[in-house]
């Protein structure tokens, strides 16, 4: 199983701030795929992407026991 977190937007267009998925290995890419196609997530493109609280790029692989985490550009004032 790999945990997924997602922040700010992210969780509130899906409806929810953590997911699990059944997946053994996939790519950080492959996740977000998934994501914006399951649960319509446009913008995830613009989102930071960590694993095991380590940020990471798209090409990253992700394992069974991983968190991946979704942090979309926020702004405050």
């Amino acid at each position: 199983m790999i945990k997924v977190l997602l922040f700010a937007g992210l969780a509130e267009q899906a409806g929810t701030p953590v997911i699990e998925l059944e997946e053994k290995e996939t790519a950080a890419s492959a996740v977000k795929t998934l994501l914006k196609e399951r649960y319509g997530l446009q913008t995830i493109d613009n989102a930071m992407i960590a694993i095991n609280e380590t940020y990471v790029k798209d090409n990253s692989i992700v394992t069974e026991g991983d968190t991946i985490a979704f942090i979309p550009p926020v702004s405050g004032g």
